[in-house]
């Protein structure tokens, strides 16, 4: 994938540099197959995950969605989410604007959407999730001047996802039905970013 796709879509997301979070520093990391495909397939097959995900099996499966996205044009990131040094999650960052999401809602220009899971079962539970989503969705709302709302649509089954959504500012704004779930869009709004634009 071209660098200046990536630029020019999602305003060089691995450069965005870290958070400050109350547990620890938070950064960013876009995914190298070669590097991170072990890692990511391990969580892929948690259970909890997997319920979600439906990216359990083989490597090959996981890799196969990585490789979809940094083959492609830009408009998904799929990144590491990295406390102090450790990785404790997969994130995709992704204009939700330009994603087939957009036909199932009021699409604004530059809407920027947000895909996570945490880890290890050792990290869910304790509020972390919550926090770092209210650290990237800053993060978003920060670094992308042109982004005025962070877009997700968690399952509605999921609702460990989505109190983690609303504690992180989000806002439950309709039910959708896309192909492969039924949603809640939650919307996290400029006004709530917690830092400057």
């Amino acid at each position: 994938m071209p660098a200046t796709d990536t630029e020019t879509l999602l305003d060089r997301v691995g450069e965005w540099g870290p958070a400050a979070t109350p547990a620890g520093t938070f950064l960013l990391v876009p995914v190298r197959v070669e590097r991170d495909l072990r890692l990511v397939s391990r969580w892929m097959n948690d259970p909890a995950v997997a319920a979600f995900w439906k990216l359990s099996g083989p490597p090959e499966v996981t890799e196969r969605h990585l490789r979809a996205q940094l083959d492609g044009d830009g408009r998904s990131v799929p990144c590491l989410g990295v406390l102090d040094g450790t990785p404790i999650g997969y994130w995709e960052i992704y204009r939700a604007d330009l994603d087939p999401l957009a036909r199932h809602y009021p699409a604004r220009p530059h809407d920027t959407g947000i895909h996570l899971l945490v880890g290890d079962a050792a990290h869910r539970g304790r509020g972390l999730g919550s926090m770092l989503l209210g650290a990237v969705a800053d993060l978003i709302l920060e670094k992308r001047s042109a982004c005025r709302r962070v877009i997700a649509e968690p399952d509605l089954r999921n609702t460990a996802s989505l109190s983690a959504f609303l504690r992180a500012g989000f806002r439950l704004t309709t039910e959708v039905e896309l192909p492969d779930k039924r949603a809640a869009l939650m919307v996290r709004e400029r006004t709530g970013c917690r830092t400057p634009p």
